[in-house]
């Protein structure tokens, strides 16, 4: 979701800066397990002595409040607009409640089945959070594309099976490199229904070197 179908990034950093902040952390070192992990898990590696779930709560309130210079980001109207609204989903580390709430506001039509932290057990670089989403799609893993931006979505794409494709917007590309192929965002890619319910052809321009 964030970082291949919009931009929350300024609400993700301020929110875990603030919730950092009043719980006697460093943010500078937060931010640097945050991106692509589920909050949860990012709240028990660096509280581990406080009530995990209570603290989710915090954080989502947080991060739901704030919904400052939230856009959607280069080229998903159009691709989104070309895909069958069968055969691609939402697998995201946010709370249902924010992705929810992140997707609507930005203006992005919500699947009626998603994947979200409440989705499973274990949160990326674990595949299970991608393993649920070619499941609710109805496809193998090997058969469906990930779109990620960063390592730990990739690693978890990668662990999956799916074929993955990464974003430059909002990581470096070193830390990409489970990714099967770099774009810089998802402008150009194109997705071409086959006839009978056969498949999906998807285009697109490599980042070049």
């Amino acid at each position: 979701m964030d970082g291949i179908l919009i931009s929350s990034l300024g609400s993700v950093e301020r929110s875990w800066t603030k919730w950092s902040q009043s719980r006697g952390i460093d943010p500078a070192y937060a931010m640097t397990l945050v991106h692509g992990r589920r909050a949860i898990e990012t709240v028990a590696a660096l509280r581990p002595d406080l009530d995990s779930e209570a603290e989710l709560k915090v954080i989502e309130d947080i991060e739901i409040a704030d919904n400052e210079e939230l856009s959607v980001l280069p080229g998903v109207m159009d691709l989104l607009a070309e895909l069958p609204t069968n055969r691609w989903t939402v697998v995201t580390s946010a709370t249902v409640r924010l992705a929810r709430v992140r997707l609507a506001q930005a203006g992005i039509p919500v699947p009626e089945r998603l994947v979200t932290a409440e989705s499973v057990s274990r949160g990326k670089p674990d595949p299970a959070p991608y393993l649920a989403g070619a499941a609710i799609l109805g496809f193998a893993p090997e058969e469906c594309v990930v779109f990620e931006d960063a390592a730990s979505g990739t690693k978890a794409g990668r662990a999956a099976g799916c074929t993955v494709i990464a974003t430059t917007f909002s990581h470096p590309i070193e830390q990409l490199e489970d990714a099967h192929y770099l774009i810089e965002d998802v402008t150009g890619v194109r997705a071409k229904a086959l006839p009978g319910d056969e498949g999906v052809v998807l285009s697109f321009r490599l980042l070049e070197d």
